[in-house]
Formats: C-alpha cells, structure tokens, sequence
C-alpha cells in the first residue's frame, strides 16, 4: 500500500526506489527554507503565489545541482523533482485548481523551473548574465524589486547557500 499524488491509500503494488524517501525529505527541507521569512522581508520576494513559487524554484534548483554531484545523481535530482512536482500537483487541487487546469499549470511551473535553473547555473559559473541580474528577472514573482540592494541581499543569501550546500555532506542534506 502507498500514498498517491494526492494523499489517498492505494493498494496497487509498486516499487518504491530507494532514493525516493531520502529525496521527499530533502524537498520538505528545501520547501521549508524557500519559505524563511528573511527571504520576504529583507530580499524582498513577494509573499505572493508567484513569489513563493519563484523561491521555492530558486532553492530547488539549486539543490538539484547539489544532488547532481553525487555518485547516484541523476536518479536522486529525478526523485527530488518528482516529489516536489507531486506536492505542487496536490497544492493546486487544494487551493481549488480544476483537473483539467491542473496539469497545464504543472507544465508550466516545470518549464519555468527549468528555464530558471539554467539561468541560476549558467550565473553561478560565471556566465555572461551577473547572477544579481538573474535574480532580478526571476525570483521576484513577476516584479521589479523595490531596489538593488534588496537584489543584493538575495545575491548574497544565494551564494551562501550554494556555500553551505556544497560543502554539507549527503546525509546530512536532510538536517
């Protein structure tokens, strides 16, 4: 027996991979942290749908690539994206999205997601767009930010991040 995407007991029997527990847990974590309050306040993300969205695509890019550098990468990136996608699906039926709207919003979201991962990489290694100018074209809801220097707290706060999570060990992700 297993949860569906939305919760319900099903007793159709299917292979749970091992990387999917590990993965669902690093997403709640990563869930958890795309919604600090310091990234609203003082970043100035807007606490809107597309704000929190915009963040929580910022943070798990960036833990996608983490995951990546591991010798199991692409299966654990996979299993991260998926559980992430499967707590989406479930909160667009929450907040009252019809099904037949569902599924084009997921494609929409997993588009922009990965638009904004490559932007975040491309930036992270020193492409030819600052990572500030990415930050400010993506992860402000669809938005201008206030100014530049909330775009600098952002910065600063993201380049910690990949700090931190390039040098914490695989294990100790889901902490």
């Amino acid at each position: 027996m297993y949860r569906d995407q939305l919760g319900r007991e099903s007793f159709v029997f299917r292979r749970r991979k091992p990387e999917d527990d590990f993965a669902a847990t690093i997403y709640n974590r990563v869930a958890e942290q795309a919604r600090t309050a310091e990234l609203f306040e003082s970043c100035g993300i807007p606490d809107t749908l597309d704000g929190r969205f915009d963040s929580l695509a910022l943070h798990a890019a960036l833990m996608i690539d983490r995951l990546r550098r591991e010798p199991d990468g692409e299966p654990l990136s996979q299993a991260f994206f998926d559980a992430m996608f499967r707590h989406l699906d479930l909160t667009l039926r929450e907040i009252g999205i019809q099904d037949l709207g569902v599924g084009r919003r997921i494609k929409i979201m997993a588009e922009g997601l990965h638009g904004r991962a490559l932007a975040y990489r491309e930036a992270l290694n020193d492409g030819p767009t600052p990572l500030a100018e990415v930050l400010r074209r993506n992860a402000y809801g669809g938005r201008s930010p206030q100014n530049s220097e909330v775009v600098a707290r952002l910065e600063a706060y993201v380049r910690d991040y990949v700090r931190l999570l390039g040098a914490t060990a695989r294990n100790d992700l889901i902490k």
